[in-house]
């Protein structure tokens, strides 16, 4: 005899697999709650969304974005309700006013700034979720430099542990590109990591790095020759210099991104000189085991955003959403989301997205 409905909802281990599969959107595990005593308490488990969080590790969803720069730092939301999280769930404990900050990265539910407090400069990991603060001293080697940073959670994909990595990199005269990491599990700096760059060249100061399987990518800059992209592998804490696709303009950053490739691996997209298409590329190793780049796919942005676009406005990639391969294009008439891998296009609400940073998490309101 099968068991009824309200048995298997009674059942705490059949009802935590039955919220375990439910889409990692905001709404999801309070309305689910909202049927019965039993899922409620199961929802609001530590352990449970613990549980849901990992599960969902690879699909999380892009709840808004997050602006830090001057005086100011706030949350702007983007999803539609019911999963539009409000924007003041994510308020930062500090009076904004006592300080100035520059957002570095956002990345596995943890934000990077650089904070200038009482005359003091100092990096700052903050957690949205539950306010925590993790203070850093920036090395000695990178304190009177420009530098870029990034965070993300230790030994992504692997888990939801609570400890983080943070790495910076900048370029040096001598070295080439150098690169440091920061593990809050051993609480120190690791050593300093560098790799030569021919004819030199600088980290793009405005474009953050994306992380692509286990590996950071950054823009590397030359003026009047060609850029490159800086890679550091995170497990390995090893760096390593890749060239662009020959046909792109290198001199014009802002129509182009590193991203992830359809299928994974090292991917780029790119906006064509009109601003009317965007090409998407990927980049391939041969059985030889010679790596190239090929072009994967050519999509019209005009048929996607406003029709006749490449005729009357001027886009521009700001910035990409790494784990929902959303690009962010701006142009004369706003800011616009498009998906790469279902073309879908939303038109933001905003006016630009400089200094905007993508904020992916799995959050449930109210549990």
């Amino acid at each position: 005899m099968l068991p009824s409905a309200a048995a298997v909802l009674e059942d705490g281990d059949l009802a935590s697999e039955i919220l375990l599969r439910l889409p990692p959107q905001p709404s999801s595990l309070p309305r689910a709650s909202a049927v019965c005593k039993s899922l409620r308490s199961v929802a609001s488990d530590p352990g449970f969304s613990r549980r849901f969080r990992i599960h969902h590790r690879r699909n999380r969803p892009l709840l808004g974005f997050f602006m830090g720069d001057g005086d100011e730092l706030r949350f702007e939301p983007t999803l539609d309700p019911p999963n539009r999280v409000p924007q003041c769930r994510f308020q930062f404990p500090i009076d904004a006013s006592d300080c100035s900050f520059e957002l570095l990265g956002c990345r596995h539910g943890f934000l990077l700034m650089l904070r200038t407090f009482q005359g003091t400069v100092q990096l700052l990991v903050w957690d949205p979720f539950n306010g925590h603060e993790h203070p850093l001293a920036i090395p000695p080697v990178f304190s009177e430099k420009t530098f870029h940073g990034a965070v993300l959670r230790a030994a992504p994909g692997v888990g939801d542990t609570d400890h983080f990595q943070v790495v910076l990199e900048r370029t040096d005269v001598q070295q080439g590109v150098v690169a440091c990491v920061y593990s809050s599990e051993t609480g120190e700096w690791g050593n300093l990591i560098a790799t030569p760059v021919p004819s030199g060249g600088v980290i793009h100061p405005s474009k953050p790095a994306v992380l692509v399987g286990g590996s950071l990518y950054m823009l590397l800059m030359r003026l009047g020759g060609s850029s490159r992209i800086v890679e550091f592998d995170v497990g390995r804490q090893s760096l390593a210099v890749i060239p662009l696709p020959a046909s792109l303009d290198s001199e014009h950053s802002r129509f182009y991104s590193v991203m992830r490739a359809d299928g994974g691996g090292l991917g780029m997209v790119s906006l064509s000189a009109s601003g009317g298409s965007a090409q998407l590329w990927k980049r391939k190793t041969s059985c030889e085991g010679v790596d190239s780049w090929m072009l994967a796919r050519t999509f019209e942005l005009d048929k996607l955003i406003i029709p006749d676009l490449k005729s009357k406005f001027f886009l521009q990639i700001t910035g990409l959403a790494e784990e929902n391969n959303v690009v962010l294009l701006s142009s004369g008439v706003g800011v616009f989301m498009v998906q790469l891998d279902s073309l879908q296009s939303k038109r933001l609400p905003l006016a630009n997205l400089h200094h905007w940073h993508p904020f992916e998490s799995v959050y449930a309101a109210g549990i």
